[in-house]
């Protein structure tokens, strides 16, 4: 049995002071109070979070930051410059990448990831040998940086509505649901990886392949791109008559297992649709901003029934307690009203709600017969010194992230990892090795 013992401890919507966390099999056993800490357990300073989850993540896409801003340009234009990046990856730098990108995440207090992966095949649509090869560099690189991942398999089949696949986008796609559904569907729960499943959008799979894959996955949680450019809303509209959310619905991919990532631009029968459905909603605010997507309904989406959750998506910032600032200050941005969602609001999105999204229910929560994952925030840096430990959410960074513990085991302390060291350097390697 290990002990931790926390200065203070968010446990769902309660603050509590001395809280003494016992583990065992990487599970916690039980939480009690205590004043001081026990003889031999491991003393974590400050405030002590849950494990942080990060719903939406392209690991490869990591190796843009910093490459695109050049000329301003939009969000088709980057996209170009993903698939220039994309036709640069085999299994073995996938996995360099992977783990460095994923220790970036570990150091800031993620605990879990949802990875929405495509890239599935060598360049031009040939197929690797063994099939799931580049999902399994995923997997294995989770595995080395000590986080859970949930493996979001994504179906690709076309370029857009009515619109063939171009060059670049052929290694994402298997040709149709049914081979997507004997290459994705066959891999199971391993361990710390969940197996899950993903439409990557209405542009990329047409509506009778929605409907197939929906009836077809089994429960598992299942992901889908929805509504984040204007673009792509009228062009659903175009061609089907109705909103990407609606033509969702209508196909039967929507409910509790299914998970809307940016829902940005809806309407209120989107919003209704979605919160009816216990759908929940992943929202990206770097990314959003950094793509200049736009900011999505938060609020509403909550109060019409939508658990919300949070992700880095293309990882221009990884920083789930930024991430979470940011959701509230696009709320502020949009309305012109403060408070629009309250602390443990944005920490259940963080947290519980995250885990839930990716097939985890039990975890993102400090309490007995969840995983012992704990992130350690300081009180008394320069940016949290005076703040209440209630509302630190709103001052500290990952900077202020000292100990992370996942699933019972210490992986990170003072931003250095404590498995592969250095991951400003590892981040550097395997990125520069993309680009020479």
């Amino acid at each position: 049995m290990t002990t931790y013992w926390c200065e203070y401890a968010w446990q769902r919507s309660t603050l509590t002071r001395g809280a003494l966390v016992e583990a065992e099999d990487g599970q916690i056993t039980a939480v009690q109070t205590s004043d001081t800490p026990p003889a031999g357990g491991h003393v974590l300073r400050g405030l002590v979070f849950p494990g942080f989850a990060n719903v939406h993540s392209h690991a490869f896409h990591r190796a843009l930051r910093g490459r695109t801003h050049d000329d301003g340009g939009t969000f088709w234009t980057w996209r170009q410059a993903m698939y220039r990046l994309a036709s640069r990856l085999d299994p073995d730098s996938y996995l360099r990448l992977a783990t460095a990108v994923y220790a970036e995440m570990a150091v800031a207090g993620v605990t879990v990831v949802g990875e929405f992966h495509y890239l599935h095949h060598p360049p031009g649509g040939r197929r690797y040998g063994e099939p799931n090869v580049m999902g399994r560099a995923l997997r294995e690189a989770a595995l080395v940086a000590g986080i859970r991942m949930t493996l979001l398999d994504t179906c690709y089949l076309t370029g857009g509505i009515d619109t063939p696949l171009s060059p670049e986008q052929q290694r994402f796609s298997d040709g149709s649901v049914t081979a997507w559904a004997e290459r994705a569907l066959s891999e199971p729960d391993r361990g710390s990886v969940r197996a899950g499943a993903a439409i990557h959008s209405v542009r990329a799979v047409p509506a009778a392949g929605i409907t197939e894959l929906a009836s077809i996955v089994d429960g598992r949680p299942l992901h889908v791109h929805v509504s984040e450019q204007p673009a792509e809303n009228e062009a659903c509209l175009a061609a089907y008559g109705r909103t990407p959310v609606q033509l969702l619905a209508d196909s039967g991919a929507l409910g509790p297992d299914t998970t809307a990532v940016h829902a940005t631009h809806l309407t209120s029968t989107d919003v209704e649709l979605l919160g009816s459905s216990r759908t929940a909603a992943c929202f990206c605010p770097t990314t959003e901003a950094d793509l200049a997507d736009g900011i999505g309904p938060a609020r509403e989406l909550l109060d019409a029934g939508a658990p919300l959750s949070l992700g880095s998506d293309q990882h221009a910032v990884v920083d789930p307690l930024v991430e979470a600032r940011s959701l509230e200050y696009g709320e502020r941005l949009r309305t012109g009203q403060r408070g629009r969602l309250s602390p443990d609001e944005l920490v259940t999105a963080l947290t519980s709600a995250g885990n839930a999204a990716l097939g985890w229910p039990n975890a993102g929560r400090i309490e007995p017969g969840a995983p012992a994952d704990l992130v350690a925030v300081r009180l008394d840096s320069v940016r949290t010194a005076g703040c209440h430990p209630s509302q630190v959410v709103y001052a500290a960074t990952a900077a202020d992230v000292h100990t992370v513990v996942s699933n019972g085991r210490v992986i990170a302390v003072d931003g250095h990892h404590e498995r592969l060291g250095d991951v400003g350097r590892l981040l550097h390697d395997a990125i520069e090795e993309l680009w020479t």
